[in-house]
C-alpha cells in the first residue's frame, strides 16, 4: 500500500509542501520496490538520498524559523537532529549488515513514522505561523 499524501498533511507553505511531497515520493518508491520484492536493491539508494536531503530540507526550514523567529525552533531542530541520526544509524547498519528484509521493513517503518507524525504535527504548527507572519 504507498503511502498517500493527504491534504491534512499540507502545511500550506508551497515549498515545503513540495519538498514533503517528494519525501512522500521517495518512500513509495521504496514500498513499490517491496512489493515487487526488490526492497533489498532500493534501500541504500533511498538512505543515501534521505542523508542528502534531510540536511537540505531541514537546512530550508530552520532558516525559515530564523526568518519568522518561530518561537518553538529548538524543539522543532531537536526532532530535525534526532531524525539525522537515526538515518545516521539506519544507513550504518545497512553498511555493515547489508540489505536484510528486517532492515527495509524497519526503514519503511522509521520513515513513514517520521513523516506522519513530524510532518503531520511539528511541521503543521510551523507552517501555520509562517503563514500568519506573511500576513503581517
Amino acid at each position: 500500500m504507498a503511502l498517500e499524501w493527504i491534504s491534512s498533511l499540507s502545511t500550506g507553505v508551497d515549498w515545503q509542501d513540495k519538498q514533503h511531497m517528494e519525501l512522500f515520493n521517495r518512500v513509495n518508491k521504496l514500498i513499490d520496490a517491496m512489493r515487487a520484492g526488490k526492497g533489498k536493491e532500493e534501500i541504500g539508494d533511498l538512505l543515501s538520498f534521505l542523508e542528502d536531503y534531510v540536511i537540505h530540507h531541514f537546512g530550508t526550514e530552520e532558516r525559515a524559523m530564523e526568518e519568522y523567529s518561530y518561537p518553538y525552533a529548538s524543539a522543532h531542530k531537536s526532532e530535525h537532529s534526532r531524525f539525522k541520526t537515526e538515518i545516521g544509524d539506519l544507513k550504518e547498519r545497512f553498511l555493515e549488515g547489508g540489505a536484510s528484509s528486517s532492515l527495509v521493513i524497519l526503514v519503511q517503518n522509521r520513515i513513514i513514522d517520521w513523516l506522519k507524525n513530524h510532518i503531520g504535527g511539528t511541521d503543521k504548527m510551523l507552517g501555520t505561523f509562517m503563514l500568519e507572519r506573511m500576513k503581517v
